[in-house]
């Protein structure tokens, strides 16, 4: 049945029964019994409206492309869940593309989303490239977690030099000054920052670099695996790890466990990102954790702003420090 035939049958306009039907009865001032009566007898009919034309006749797909450098990683999971609840809410509907971390795969899903005529754009960048961002025929865009600098391109991030610098003091403060710093994609700007936040807080707190290390190349479980075999088989094993993910701590974890040693009797970790498993573990991982519902919430508020064509500003969310038990105290007395 056609929006005319229920026209007819209600002698009624049709656009009186498209308004119904879209649920624009208030805006268009039509009483709840012309509308309920237009909604039973679509009910009745199984009428459903045809959401395809109507896109195509507002301009509009209802549709918002999100891209994620890896949905098997928690903390992404996790962002993308929230981000689909916060649109859902809105009467959007999300596309999800998983670059695997590869900007080649970034580039295709980028023209992938363009084709089908999203609305807007959320995505978490590779984070190494950036001019195919660029090329998006100003499809509005908001940048989640990773960004880049001097580029207008609006974006909503954790504060990671922040946390990385508290996670580093808070590690100096248990008497650890022979630290390893195990890291992620060296050139996207979540990791740089963490870096320095790293460094900095060495630096405030006087601690020897020449103690202290820097390795790894990516967000990866098998990353922080093999990091931490070369770091257990060197002639001083550092005293802390600090895992710049989740995914690298779960690496370090297993290659501590295969060493036959024991956190934090033998060595001390902290992850940068918070699991909710975390705290179940034995011993229970202390963590920055991210305000991943935040971001995903201030993500979808900012792209509406965009879409709205209002002026918006770009945020470095505040992370928060949880000490367990993985991080054991070694202040000499």
């Amino acid at each position: 049945m056609t929006i005319k035939e229920l026209a007819n049958q209600l002698n009624m306009s049709t656009t009186t029964v498209s308004r119904v039907l879209t649920g624009q009865e208030k805006k268009y001032r039509i009483s709840e019994k012309t509308a309920q009566r237009v909604k039973d007898l679509a009910k009745a009919h199984q009428f459903a409206p045809n959401q395809i034309a109507r896109n195509l006749r507002l301009q509009k797909t209802n549709t918002i492309g999100l891209i994620i450098p890896d949905i098997s990683n928690p903390f992404f999971a996790n962002l993308a869940r929230t981000i689909e609840v916060a649109l859902r809410k809105r009467d959007k509907m999300v596309l999800l593309c998983d670059t695997k971390d590869e900007t080649t795969i970034e580039e295709e899903s980028i023209t992938l989303l363009l084709g089908r005529k999203v609305d807007g754009l959320l995505v978490a960048p590779v984070g190494e490239k950036w001019a195919h961002l660029e090329k998006t025929n100003n499809i509005p865009m908001v940048l989640i977690d990773r960004y880049f600098e001097h580029k207008e391109i609006p974006y909503i991030t954790t504060d990671n030099y922040a946390g990385s610098y508290d996670a580093t003091s808070f590690l100096i403060s248990q008497g650890h000054h022979r630290i390893a710093c195990i890291q992620g994609l060296v050139h996207t700007s979540a990791n740089k920052n963490r870096i320095k936040g790293f460094q900095k807080a060495l630096a405030d707190h006087k601690v020897d670099t020449a103690q202290t290390f820097i390795l790894g190349n990516d967000y990866s479980v098998e990353n922080g695996y093999e990091s931490a075999k070369s770091l257990l088989q060197a002639a001083e094993v550092p005293t802390a790890i600090f895992a710049l993910n989740n995914q690298i701590a779960i690496g370090v974890m297993k290659a501590i466990n295969e060493a036959g040693l024991h956190i934090p009797e033998n060595i001390s970790l902290l992850s940068f990102d918070e699991q909710p498993y975390f705290e179940l573990l034995s011993p229970p991982l202390s963590s920055i954790k991210q305000p991943m519902e935040e971001i995903g919430i201030a993500a979808v508020e900012t792209l509406f702003e965009l879409l709205e064509n209002k002026k918006v500003t770009s945020s470095r969310l505040k992370p928060t420090l949880i000490p367990r038990a993985s991080v054991k105290s070694i202040v000499k007395s």
